[in-house]
């Protein structure tokens, strides 16, 4: 799966060190988010929205795979 988040944060030259100090957190969780390998809230979410300038859907919509059958 694309990680866009980690797509736009390099398209917008951050690093995930200056990406985590603008929303509070460590850089060890945005390197998790980008893995794939942590949920965040709704609220960090939003965070996240904002400073990369991003709509929710932008940055965490996933089209559902519709199984036949």
């Amino acid at each position: 799966m694309v990680n866009k988040v980690k797509i736009t944060r390099i398209q917008m030259g951050l690093t995930q060190q200056q990406l985590a100090e603008q929303i509070g957190v460590t850089r060890q969780t945005i390197s998790l988010i980008e893995k794939g390998k942590y949920n965040p809230t709704l609220n960090l979410c939003l965070d996240l929205c904002y400073a990369l300038n991003k709509t929710l859907d932008e940055l965490f919509w996933i089209e559902r795979k519709i199984t036949e059958g």
